[in-house]
């Protein structure tokens, strides 16, 4: 066998999914037509082999009666020269067809022998390769959008938080303003209250 982890070097794309997909429908249908095939040749194979064994035996009955007497082999052989020579030449074209067709049944069984044990295994190795390699990539986009929907929505909370703190600010400061004190005034006198004036007793 050609090993469990053969498969064909190709990029993991969905296009190339669709190839390997195809190829392999292409060598299932090619699997399927050689093996009709060998067995149509295989029937043909048994056909040719039966005529070949009754030619053998026709031409070994005919060499039978013929060698029963020398001499009635060289009359019966001079009348029926023909016949002996007619009957030589069936058997070799049998021979040949025979040859033929065996030779056309091995290499048909090789071919699909190759589809069956090679071919097909190693597309499909590729294919599972392949959706593997883009599932672990959809897992992967799948990781990062949320990891960028996390970090949008921290960022959005963030905005909010110094908006709202904004808002307030600006609320104080009018509620202060109307009161006659600046907010950062009054921030500036509490930080800096700290400090002591010389002229104040208390």
């Amino acid at each position: 066998m050609a090993g469990q982890n053969a498969r064909l070097n190709v990029v993991p794309t969905v296009t190339m999914l669709g190839v390997m997909k195809a190829r392999l429908v292409g060598a299932t249908r090619g699997h399927a037509l050689l093996k009709k095939k060998s067995d149509a040749l295989t029937v043909q194979f048994r056909a040719l082999l039966k005529k070949i064994v009754t030619a053998k035996e026709s031409m070994g009955d005919m060499m039978k009666t013929s060698s029963f007497a020398l001499t009635e082999v060289k009359y019966v052989a001079g009348k029926n020269v023909k016949h002996v020579v007619l009957e030589n030449v069936k058997e070799a074209t049998l021979k040949t067809s025979f040859l033929t067709l065996d030779e056309a049944i091995k290499t048909t069984n090789r071919r699909v022998k190759a589809l069956e044990n090679v071919v097909k295994p190693k597309i499909e190795n590729t294919i599972s390769y392949i959706k593997g390699e883009l599932d672990e990539l959809e897992r992967e986009d799948f990781f990062r959008l949320k990891k960028i929907q996390g970090y949008k929505r921290r960022e959005v909370e963030r905005q909010a938080a110094n908006a709202k703190a904004f808002a307030e600010e600006m609320v104080l400061e009018g509620i202060s303003m109307q009161r006659g004190i600046s907010i950062n005034a009054a921030r500036s006198l509490l930080v800096g209250g700290g400090e002591k004036d010389a002229g104040i007793i208390f």
